[in-house]
């Protein structure tokens, strides 16, 4: 039996994620009152019952029901019975945009900012993040990504160390990404603008990698790169992270920020990271000067 508690963040995308699983076969519930879970549970295990996959959305929307997750839980174990938790989560930033696209008020506070609702609703769910079993960052994530993250888990049977890897090349002149853990700067590396031929492409084209990488300047910092970041992934694992934004930046976000943000994401696949990358400005240059 596969007995999964999604909660996590409102806007975070549970309303997504459980649409997924019951793609991939679990009989879903939204919003159960949490005080049911055990019963459920119970119906679950009897022994001429079919249902072997089974998620649970819980979370703020309960309202005072909430309340009682945690001494559900606690008799799901007195019961005998496993469970895991999924928690979806995404940045302060990302949720109140996403609020504001679909117009919504926040369920804790319908009549207060959305900042403050974020924050108390992070307060009162730090105890399930916690306890979680699997956390996932939908900051950057579109929602097929979103289902090839809950397929390798819940599907393939992957384990997940919970860390998200998003890699973002970017330019300088439209601004560092705000939620960047880490940002290099790649303008030192040859820069494809100035050749007129290159100018149009970005660092997708062969033409262009092949430009900025045709210096040793270039491959010995992308090589210092790969082993920096590869040192440093163990250690933010092993403090419990549970997701790294790494930025790389050049002038205007199309040619050597692409360029290494690539050769970046490559090296961390094949080492079996999960790993997702985002040119964030290669659509803003309209030809001509910058």
């Amino acid at each position: 039996m596969r007995f999964i508690i999604i909660t996590g963040l409102s806007g975070a995308g549970k309303s997504q994620a459980v649409k997924y699983m019951e793609d991939f076969g679990f009989y879903c519930i939204d919003n159960l009152p949490p005080t049911l879970i055990p019963k459920f549970a119970e119906l679950c295990h009897q022994p001429q019952g079919t249902l072997n996959k089974v998620a649970l959305v819980i979370d703020i929307r309960g309202g005072m029901f909430f309340d009682d997750l945690s001494s559900s839980l606690e008799s799901l174990e007195k019961l005998g019975y496993k469970y895991e938790i999924l928690f979806l989560d995404a940045s302060d930033a990302t949720l109140i945009k996403r609020f504001k696209e679909t117009r919504r008020t926040h369920p804790l506070l319908a009549d207060g900012s959305i900042n403050e609702g974020i924050a108390l609703e992070r307060e009162k769910l730090k105890y399930l993040k916690q306890r979680a079993t699997n956390i996932i960052d939908t900051t950057n994530l579109i929602p097929s990504q979103l289902k090839d993250e809950l397929k390798n888990i819940y599907v393939e049977g992957n384990k997940s160390d919970n860390l998200i890897i998003s890699i973002i090349s970017f330019g300088f002149k439209h601004g560092i990404p705000l939620d960047a853990d880490l940002v290099f700067d790649v303008r030192f590396l040859p820069n494809p603008f100035y050749v007129d031929e290159l100018r149009d492409s970005t660092g997708d084209d062969i033409r262009v990698r092949d430009y900025v990488m045709n210096s040793p300047a270039s491959v010995e910092f992308s090589n210092k790169l790969n082993d920096m970041i590869s040192f440093l992934i163990p250690h933010y694992i092993k403090e419990g992270k549970n997701r790294l934004v790494i930025a790389i930046g050049c002038t205007g976000g199309r040619h050597r920020s692409i360029t290494i943000a690539h050769i970046l994401y490559d090296y961390l696949k094949k080492k079996g990271y999960r790993v997702l990358i985002d040119n964030r400005d290669v659509n803003l240059y309209k030809g001509g000067k910058r």
